[in-house]
């Protein structure tokens, strides 16, 4: 997967949460919509950690290709 389509995805994601959000509108997210939403928001959280390894490694002159998604566990234990 290239930079390209890491951003696509990421997009897509995007406009799932804000699709989520507008919906719930002034009433709330139902059960399964706020389980996709943390969902939604993890699988964010690990294509932009992929996007920045990627980019990370390019600019040093490395093979981007080398990375690949971290799990769950490892990308929501990062401190911001």
């Amino acid at each position: 997967m290239d930079d390209s389509a890491v951003a696509g995805h990421i997009e897509q994601l995007v406009a799932e949460e804000h699709r989520l959000l507008d919906h719930a509108g002034g009433e709330g997210l139902q059960g399964d919509q706020h389980e996709r939403l943390a969902q939604v928001r993890v699988e964010l959280d690990r294509y932009w950690d992929l996007l920045r390894q990627r980019r990370a490694r390019e600019e040093f002159g490395l093979d981007a290709d080398f990375v690949g998604l971290r799990d769950e566990d490892t990308v929501e234990r990062f401190e911001q």
